[in-house]
């Protein structure tokens, strides 16, 4: 048994270097700007992520509560969850270049707006 696991080490072992040594190096202008973008997007997401998650569970339990007031009221409850619960939850490349659009808290014609340029 422990020479199959030494003889299964050494294949992935070979596997991993040969593919690694097979893809040629690549340090031009798009790698090194895109590496720029990436990390810029990492440390946004390093604040966005926590207070979009917080935002969203206090706006969960607010639209739960103001169902249970209004008796089972659901669309009380939706003007509350659709702009808590909505939007994105995740800052990208493409949203700090401008390419997409950010939405912490969507209103009510900007997920319509999102469609409409899909289908044209």
């Amino acid at each position: 048994m422990r020479r199959w696991k030494k003889f299964v080490g050494v294949v992935l072992a070979w596997a991993l270097t040969s593919v690694v040594t097979s893809v040629p190096a690549r340090a031009d202008d798009d790698f090194l700007r895109d590496l720029g973008w990436g990390s810029l997007a990492v440390l946004c997401n390093v604040f966005y992520v926590p207070a979009k998650i917080a935002w969203a569970g206090v706006g969960g339990i607010t639209g739960s509560l103001a169902y249970v007031v209004t008796l089972g009221d659901a669309d009380t409850a939706r003007k509350v969850w659709r702009p808590a619960l909505g939007g994105n939850y995740v800052v990208t490349p493409a949203m700090l270049r401008g390419e997409e659009p950010l939405y912490f808290s969507p209103t009510e014609d900007e997920p319509l707006r999102r469609r409409r340029t899909r289908r044209s």
